[in-house]
């Protein structure tokens, strides 16, 4: 077989060539694998370091993402996308030739009123750009010749658990690959003790938001686990049965692993599960991780200042403040792709006590990843994306006299981002005056995927896995590249 007729087959052919060539290996080897011999092999052998062969399809603009997931909805109409009119006419309804036939959650479906109801705090024009963000959020606003705010975001879900879904793997219904695991699929990791792909979660203060996070949500689907996503804890050790055992020494646990190594080796040379190799896999990576994490979740080298611009709950773990700083320091040590959800935007009856509550705790650590990054000169190759599952209403939930929220709206809503490739000081898309229905450019969840893979360098048609006689993809059969937000 001649090299250009090696380059041509398929990726699946060339994956089968190389497990015989690595069952060869392990069968020349036998019980004599070393430690050293197989860190080397763990840390860059085939895709779990490198990644797919052909990849990158085209120059990246982002080497890492870090996501900061606000789960539960915020209000675009408050937050992002100011509408005079909803204050013009609030408590009238929102006509009929406005709402048409959008499909609503089923909390609103059968209302008869639906009372406009106004942005709960002015907007202000911030940088040089004069982006109009609300000024609940005077962080982010402090951010706005940084970002590209789009506001013609849309989805087809109605509510939480598939809207996330959506956006992170693809499909409404769990089963598929997150976005994380086709990254670490595709692309491999940079990071030689730490995973390519993190998870950190965290909630708001009161609890008032009651969504749940489901582990689907950083899973690997049908590819293999060893691309799921790693959670780090809220409590305790960040990442479980790190630390050795009473009475086990570092060198003990090197011989037993080698032990172990050996033993998952000669059944992977039989077998060619990719399952035992996930298993070799997870050993290395967390013998590798014993000296990483500590130093990792080890603020003492912060300064001060650092410190103080993600504001007082920084040291708190679990905290979203905590989990942002904890975010730059893996991005600096080259996680492919950190995934932060953070809930407590699922504002039905409490949207007038809580937003401020959740612009308070969520607006100054987000700004300070972003100008942390800029600072380190990392923000030009890492993509920052701030945004949820879909906006809120722009009518009123509960008593039409008296609203007290909004329910969950897909139809339009707003996200920003920040980082490699990304056009700064830059709108996108708009909606009509109420907010409800998208007036310019249009960006579905499968446009948003595309567009993501775009900036790493990946052509989203191409990035495949073949389960259950088709070949599959993050964004399904649809998704453009929009091109707009790029510079």
């Amino acid at each position: 077989m001649n090299g250009s007729e090696k380059n041509a087959m398929h990726p699946l052919l060339q994956e089968n060539i190389r497990r015989v060539t690595r069952r060869q290996l392990f069968g020349t080897a036998g019980m004599g694998i070393g430690s050293l011999a197989l860190g080397s092999l763990m840390a860059r052998d085939g895709r779990a370091a490198d990644g797919l062969p052909g990849l990158p399809h085209h120059s990246p603009r982002a080497k890492r993402v870090v996501m900061l997931w606000q789960g539960g909805g915020p209000s675009h109409v408050d937050l992002f996308d100011p509408k005079p009119v909803l204050a013009d006419r609030a408590g009238e309804d929102i006509p009929d030739s406005v709402r048409g036939s959008t499909r609503l959650s089923t909390m609103s479906s059968g209302y008869a009123k639906w009372p406009a109801v106004p942005a709960i705090a002015g907007f202000r024009r911030y940088g040089e750009s004069g982006m109009e963000i609300s000024e609940l959020l005077p962080n982010i606003g402090g951010l706005a010749d940084d970002i590209c705010l789009i506001r013609s975001l849309n989805t087809e879900a109605v509510n939480h658990a598939p809207g996330v879904t959506f956006f992170l793997t693809g499909a409404q219904v769990p089963g598929r690959p997150s976005m994380g695991a086709w990254l670490s699929y595709g692309l491999g990791s940079e990071a030689d003790d730490l995973p390519a792909f993190v998870v950190m979660t965290s909630s708001d203060k009161q609890k008032s938001c009651g969504q749940l996070f489901f582990d689907y949500y950083w899973g690997s689907g049908f590819l293999p686990s060893r691309y799921q996503g790693v959670r780090f804890r809220n409590t305790g050790d960040p990442v479980p049965y790190l630390a050795n055992p009473p009475g086990v020494t570092p060198v003990t646990r090197r011989l037993l692993l080698d032990d172990i190594a050996a033993m998952n080796a000669a059944h992977l040379a039989d077998y060619g599960d990719p399952e035992i190799d996930t298993r070799i896999a997870q050993y290395e990576m967390a013998y590798r991780m014993q000296a990483s994490v500590p130093g990792l979740v080890d603020f003492r080298d912060e300064p001060q200042h650092v410190l103080d611009r993600y504001g007082p709950d920084v040291l708190v773990q679990g905290s979203y403040a905590y989990n942002c700083l904890v975010a730059r320091r893996l991005l600096e040590r080259d996680v492919r792709f950190v995934q932060l959800m953070h809930a407590g935007w699922d504002q039905h009856s409490n949207l007038f006590t809580q937003l401020a509550i959740q612009c308070q705790d969520t607006d100054a650590p987000s700004a300070a990843l972003v100008l942390d990054l800029k600072e380190r000169g990392l923000l030009d190759d890492t993509l920052v994306i701030w945004g949820g599952e879909f906006g809120r209403t722009p009518f009123g939930q509960g008593d039409p006299a008296a609203p007290k929220g909004r329910d969950h709206f897909g139809r339009a809503f707003a996200w920003w981002l920040a980082g490699a490739g990304i056009k700064p000081g830059h709108v996108y898309g708009a909606s009509d005056e109420y907010g409800w229905n998208i007036t310019a450019d249009p960006i579905h969840v499968h446009d948003m995927q595309a567009t993501i893979l775009h900036l790493l360098g990946i052509d989203h048609t191409r990035l495949t896995y073949r389960y259950q006689g088709r070949q599959f993809r993050l964004t399904d059969v649809h998704g453009h590249v929009v091109k707009g937000i790029l510079t």
